[in-house]
């Protein structure tokens, strides 16, 4: 048994804090892959963030990681590989705000994914507060398509729909992989298990990129690394169910981010959906003052 009286802010603050480096990574991410197409963006971002993850995880001594940490480590690489490629595919034909607000259907699946695979009770806060969460997105998701979309931004929808349906999926195992390993072992694998992968089709679709990208490429694989970190460390020491709600917060940073980088404009529907939005998070954090803690399985 463990007492929930209070929330656990610092593990909740790393996750805000590895959400908003990570919407920093999507800044540069759809500039990328506008440019090089989403293969190419990615590819090289993962290289980058293994090189960098790599001088900090062997300059631990780090031990072989057990049976249970590796097949949880390539089960999460893979889904991953399929989740980015298809987010980031869709990201280079819709607005960064509106890609995020359209990923916000995972943490409501993950909620209940949790009570299945990581034995976790749903609270009806919980509950409350991905519905007033979500609500914030059906908001705003309507207010964007009040303009209208072309061909190629609704296959972006598809595909971003889609990525968030395997994210789902990806924030239950993250919980699980968190509980087996520390942040850095977890970086250096997602990072390895993508290089890997995306190597395999380099002969066929990879093209060095001109020197001009190479801030924006750094600057991806730097804040991939620091995002993971901050992520894994907070989901090591606190239920998913309490973190999964916090995932709508970077679509407050993906509206500013948007307005600043790509002019996209901050319409009332995006204020009056943010506030659902920050609400549901607020509400996430009122724990019952008891709760049965049940240590997960490995999916």
């Amino acid at each position: 048994m463990i007492d929930n009286e209070n929330p656990p802010l610092v593990p909740m603050g790393s996750v805000m804090l590895g959400l908003l480096t990570f919407s920093m990574m999507d800044v540069f991410m759809k500039s990328l892959s506008m440019e090089l197409g989403a293969y190419n963006a990615i590819l090289w971002r993962v290289l980058v963030a293994l090189v960098i993850v790599s001088v900090v995880f062997f300059a631990r001594s780090p031990k072989m990681p057990g049976k249970a940490a590796r097949k949880i480590h390539l089960q999460r690489g893979v889904l991953m590989i399929f989740m980015a490629y298809l987010f980031f595919w869709g990201l280079a034909r819709v607005p960064l705000a509106e890609a995020i607000a359209l990923s916000f259907i995972a943490p409501i699946i993950a909620l209940y994914l949790a009570t299945v695979f990581l034995r976790e009770t749903i609270h009806r806060n919980a509950i409350v507060a991905s519905i007033l969460g979500f609500g914030g997105v059906l908001i705003i998701a309507w207010g964007r398509a009040r303009g209208g979309f072309d061909e190629e931004a609704f296959l972006g929808i598809g595909a971003i729909l889609l990525s968030a349906v395997l994210y789902a999926g990806n924030l239950v195992i993250q919980r699980t992989q968190a509980l087996l390993a520390n942040p850095v072992e977890i970086s250096f694998s997602q990072n390895l298990v993508f290089s890997c992968a995306f190597l395999l089709f380099a002969p066929f679709f990879a093209e060095i990129p001109d020197v001009e990208y190479a801030p924006q490429i750094i600057g991806a694989g730097a804040l991939s690394v620091i995002s993971a970190v901050f992520i894994a460390w907070g989901y090591r020491r606190a239920e998913a169910q309490l973190l999964i709600n916090l995932e709508y917060t970077a679509f407050i940073w993906a509206a500013l981010f948007g307005w600043l980088f790509f002019s996209e404009p901050v319409t009332i529907f995006t204020i009056v959906g943010t506030i659902l939005i920050v609400a549901g998070c607020v509400l996430t954090s009122r724990r019952q003052r008891r709760v049965i803690h049940v240590e997960p399985t490995v999916v």
